[in-house]
C-alpha cells in the first residue's frame, strides 16, 4: 500500500515563529486552547490568530516584486528575522505548529505520569528516567549484540535478520504486512530493499564532495560504535561494513524508479524467492518473521533483492555480523546511555541535517511515547483540543473542495468522456477522515514497566509486530490510520480512496474560523485539495474508484497526461536552491501535481462560497491576492544547508520556495499580481502547465 504522506513535519520530512512562540498561538476556537485563544476587538469579535487577516503582512518584502520571487514576497521579512532553533534542522509554519502540539502532549503526559496504572505516563516516565538509562550504559542492548557475534552461520544470519524486524532493526532485506495495491481488502507481506545507513544510494555512489564528506562521518560514527562497545579493530570493520552498504546500494532502486505503482507491484509465490533470488536462505528469515507460511507476497523492486542475496552470499559471515551488529546498536542508540545518545545524534542530527544541539529530553520523550503508544495519547488529545465544533467546520471546507474537484473533472476538455466518468465516480466515493480515527487502538496487551524504557521499546515494537501479522487472512481495518491526531501532517491513501487529515493540522496558519476566507481557501483549502488531486496524480491516477491498481484510462488520456507532467517535470528541473544541486522534478513530481491541483480547485472552491457577491478589498489587498499570500504563508520555512542538500536527493517534495512559485502556472495569479513579462516568474500563456 502506498500512503502518500504529503506534508512536510519539521523533524522530518515533515520552524522562528512569525507571530510569537508557539505556545501563545491561538487554535480553532476558544474551547481547543481556553484562555490561549484569539483576542476580541473593540467591537467584541474574534480577531484572526495571525495579523488582521488571518495572514502576516509584517513578515512579507513589499522591496520583492511578487512575479520576481512571490515566495520572497510574502516572506522575506520573515526569513530575515527568523532563526532556526539549535535542535531543527529547518523551521516554519509547520514546525511552529509541531511545537505547539509537544507542548499539549507533554502536558497530558506529565499528567498521565503522576497516575498509577497510567500506561502512557509509565512510558513517557520510564523515558524520563535519565539516571537508570545511564546506570545502564549498554547493557539493555549487550545480550542482542552478543547473539550477533555468536551467529555460527549463513541461515543463523538470515533467521537473526528476521528476528531483528520484530524489534524494529530492518537490515538489508524488509519485510512487513501492508495492503495489496490489486486487492484493497487483503492484507499481504511486502518485500522490499534496505539496508543503508545513509539516507540514500547517491550518498555511497555520488562523487559530490559533501556526500562525500558525509560517508566519511559514517565510517568516523560506526568506529565510535565498536570502540564504545569493547570492541577491536573499529576503524577496518566500519570500512568493511561500509563496503557492503556500498554494493547494496549499486543494486537498489532509485527513489524514482521507487515511485512507479506499476513496477513496484510484482507479486511472488513463496517458491519464487528460492527460485529468483537464489543464495540466501529465505526460509530461515521469512520463518523468523513469522510469515514463511504465507503463499503470496509482493516484492517492491525484484532486481534489487536478486541482487541483495547475491551480494549477502558472496560476502564474509564476519562483515555481515559486523553489519547488522552496527545496525542493532545504532537503532539502540537513542534509548541508551548518553554517550549513545550523543554519538547517534552527532552524526544523524548534526552531520546529515545539520542540527548543532539534541531536543531536551522531554521532547524526546513525547516522541518515544507517539511513537510507540500514539492513539492512547490522541484520544486525549483529541478531547482536549479538538472540539466538534472545529471538526464541523473542517468536513465543511473539505466538501466544498471536492464539489470544486468534481466541477472541474466535469469540464476537463483534455479528458475522454468515458474516463471522465471514472473520475467522478472515483471522487464520488472518496472517503475523507478528519480529526481522529472513528475507532481508537487498543493497548490492553502491551506491557508497559515504569523503570523499564529500553524494555517498553522492545514490548512496544513486537506489540506492533504481532499486531500486524494479525491482520493476515483477515478483511483488511479501512477505519485505521498511519498518523496519530498530534501530527501537523496530511496524507492520501489511494488504496482505500481516502485523505486523512490530524487534528493538529487545522490550526492557524492552514485554519482559522475567525480569519477571511480567502486564507483559509489559499491555506487549508488548497492543502486539502492537495490531497484530493493525489488521487489523480501521476500514479494515484492509477487506481481506480475501488481504490484498486488498475488501468481505467484511455491510452489517448495517458498520452496527454503525460505530455502536461512532462512540462511540469521540466519547470522543476530549472530550479537550483543549492549551488549544483536542483530539484528532481520526477522525484517530486507527485507533489507539484497535487500543489498545482490543490490550489486550482481550492481557487474555485474560495470563488464559490462568495455566493456570487464580489470580495471585499482588505488592508490594501483584494481576495484573489489575499488566496495566493494564504497559500504561500502556510510554506514558510528556512532550512540549515546540510538538511536541504539531504532533502533534495531524498524528499518527494519540492523546497517551500518552489512550493509558493507553483502560482506561476495559475491565470488567477496573474491577473492578481500582474507581473510581467521581464518578471522571473512569468511564464508565458502557452507555457504554464494546467493539468486539472
Amino acid at each position: 500500500m502506498r500512503t502518500l504522506a504529503i506534508l512536510l513535519c519539521a523533524s522530518t520530512v515533515l520552524g522562528a515563529c512569525a507571530t510569537g512562540p508557539a505556545g501563545e498561538r491561538a487554535a480553532l476556537s476558544k474551547a481547543a486552547v481556553g484562555p490561549a485563544a484569539a483576542p476580541a476587538d473593540a467591537l467584541g469579535r474574534d480577531k484572526p490568530a495571525i495579523g488582521t487577516f488571518g495572514f502576516d503582512v509584517a513578515g512579507m518584502d513589499r522591496a520583492t516584486a511578487p512575479g520576481d520571487n512571490f515566495y520572497q514576497f510574502a516572506n522575506g521579512e520573515w526569513g530575515k528575522k527568523t532563526v532556526i532553533p539549535a535542535d531543527r534542522a529547518n523551521y516554519g509554519e509547520f514546525t511552529a505548529l509541531d511545537d505547539l502540539s509537544f507542548e499539549r502532549t507533554h502536558t497530558i503526559l506529565e499528567e498521565a505520569a503522576k497516575q498509577p496504572g497510567n500506561k502512557i505516563g509509565a512510558m513517557y516516565a520510564s523515558f524520563m528516567d535519565d539516571a537508570a538509562a545511564e546506570a545502564k550504559g549498554l547493557d539493555p542492548v549487550r545480550r542482542e549484540l552478543a547473539a550477533i557475534k555468536a551467529i555460527a552461520d549463513r541461515a543463523a544470519y538470515a533467521r537473526k535478520l528476521g528476528e531483528s524486524l520484530r524489534n524494529g532493526v530492518v537490515g538489508p532485506i524488509n519485510a512487513y504486512v501492508t495492503i495489496d495495491d490489486k486487492n484493497p481488502d487483503r492484507p499481504i507481506v511486502q518485500v522490499a530493499q534496505s539496508g543503508l545507513g545513509l539516507p540514500d544510494r547517491d550518498y555511497y555512489l555520488k562523487t559530490d564532495a559533501k556526500l562525500a564528506e558525509a560517508k566519511a562521518a559514517y565510517a568516523a560514527y560506526l568506529t565510535k560504535l565498536f570502540a564504545m562497545a569493547g570492541e577491536p579493530n573499529g576503524a577496518a570493520r566500519a570500512k568493511a561494513v561500509i563496503d557492503l552498504e556500498t554494493r547494496l546500494a549499486g543494486v537498489h532502486w532509485t527513489r524514482i524508479e521507487n515511485r512507479d505503482s506499476d513496477k513496484t507491484y510484482n507479486p511472488w509465490l513463496r517458491a519464487d524467492f528460492e527460485k529468483k533470488a537464489p543464495g540466501f536462505d529465505w526460509a530461515a528469515f521469512l520463518g523468523a518473521a513469522g510469515v514463511n507460511g504465507e503463499k503470496g507476497f509482493l516484492v517492491s523492486q525484484p532486481s534489487a533483492i536478486a541482487g541483495t542475496a547475491k551480494i549477502l552470499a558472496a560476502t564474509p559471515l564476519g562483515v555481515l555480523k559486523d553489519y547488522l551488529w552496527a545496525q542493532t546498536l545504532d537503532e539502540a542508540a537513542p534509548y541508551l546511555n548518553n554517550a549513545a545518545v550523543d554519538a547517534h545524534f552527532a552524526f544523524h542530527g548534526t552531520t546529515l541535517d545539520g542540527t548543532p544541539q539534541n531536543r531536551v529530553r522531554w521532547k524526546r520523550g513525547v516522541d518515544f511515547v507517539k511513537q510507540n503508544m500514539g492513539e492512547a495519547v490522541g484520544e486525549q488529545y483529541v478531547a482536549r483540543h479538538f472540539p466538534p465544533e472545529a471538526k464541523a467546520e473542517a468536513d465543511k471546507l473539505v466538501r466544498n473542495v471536492i464539489a470544486s474537484m468534481d466541477n472541474r473533472l466535469a469540464n476537463l476538455a483534455w479528458m475522454a468522456p468515458e474516463t471522465r466518468a471514472k473520475a467522478r465516480a472515483k471522487l464520488a466515493a472518496f472517503r475523507p477522515q478528519i480529526g481522529y480515527p472513528t475507532r481508537w487502538r487498543d493497548y490492553s496487551a502491551l506491557t508497559i514497566e515504569r523503570g523499564d524504557m529500553f524494555g517498553n521499546l522492545k514490548r512496544a515494537t513486537a506489540f506492533e509486530w504481532a499486531r500486524g501479522l494479525a491482520k493476515l487472512g483477515k478483511p483488511a481495518d479501512r477505519d485505521e490510520w498511519f498518523m496519530t491526531p498530534m501530527d501537523v501532517n496530511a496524507y492520501a491513501n489511494p488504496v482505500w480512496n481516502e485523505i486523512v487529515f490530524p487534528a493538529a493540522i487545522l490550526q492557524p496558519p492552514f485554519f482559522d474560523p475567525h480569519a477571511d476566507p480567502a486564507v483559509n481557501y489559499g491555506g487549508i483549502g488548497a492543502v486539502i485539495g492537495h490531497e484530493i488531486s493525489h488521487h489523480f496524480d501521476d500514479q494515484g491516477r492509477k487506481y481506480d474508484q475501488t481504490g484498486r491498481l488498475a488501468d481505467w484510462w484511455t491510452p489517448a488520456d495517458v498520452t496527454r497526461f503525460t505530455a502536461l507532467t512532462d512540462q511540469l517535470v521540466k519547470q522543476y528541473d530549472a530550479y537550483e536552491p543549492l549551488p549544483g544541486q536542483h530539484v528532481q522534478g520526477a522525484l517530486t513530481l507527485g507533489e507539484n501535481i497535487a500543489d498545482l491541483a490543490g490550489l486550482t480547485v481550492a481557487y474555485d472552491a474560495y470563488k464559490l462560497s462568495l455566493n456570487g457577491a464580489p470580495a471585499p478589498m482588505i488592508d490594501g489587498f483584494s481576495g484573489d491576492q489575499r488566496f495566493y499570500l494564504g497559500w504561500a504563508q502556510v510554506w514558510r520555512r528556512s532550512y540549515r544547508e546540510a538538511n536541504l542538500r539531504q532533502r533534495l536527493l531524498t524528499d518527494p517534495h519540492s523546497p517551500s520556495e518552489q512550493r509558493a512559485s507553483v502560482v506561476r502556472n495559475l491565470e488567477p495569479w496573474y491577473g492578481a499580481y500582474q507581473p510581467q513579462p521581464a518578471n522571473k516568474l512569468y511564464l508565458a500563456p502557452e507555457a504554464r502547465v494546467r493539468i486539472w
